[in-house]
């Protein structure tokens, strides 16, 4: 069997006729999401910028709560509260996070 390979001009001829049909519900083509680095020293930043929001607000917070103050993605929240979990930094209660 032939393998099907896409290039980027097919890729953009399909995004083209989608952006002709009628009142698209949602725009898909074009848009990008930018890629999560995962390295020791981006998740060690990350997990300086989950320390610092959870020092500076003084109260438990979820990770919604974090990932706002941190001005970061819940996902990169994640990681970084990862790193504080390993190192014993941060503790849990329910749906907050603390420091240790």
């Amino acid at each position: 069997m032939a393998e099907k390979k896409t290039t980027k001009k097919a890729t953009a001829e399909v995004c083209a006729a989608e952006e002709t049909k009628k009142a698209p519900a949602k725009r898909t083509c074009g848009a990008k999401k930018a890629a999560l680095v995962v390295n020791a020293e981006s998740v060690g930043f990350k997990a300086g910028d989950v320390y610092q929001a959870l020092a500076s607000s003084e109260t438990a917070l979820s990770v919604k709560e974090i990932a706002k103050k941190a001005k970061i993605s819940e996902e990169e929240t994640l990681l970084g509260m990862g790193w504080l979990f390993k190192e014993g930094k941060i503790v849990a209660a329910e749906d907050k996070i603390t420091l240790a």
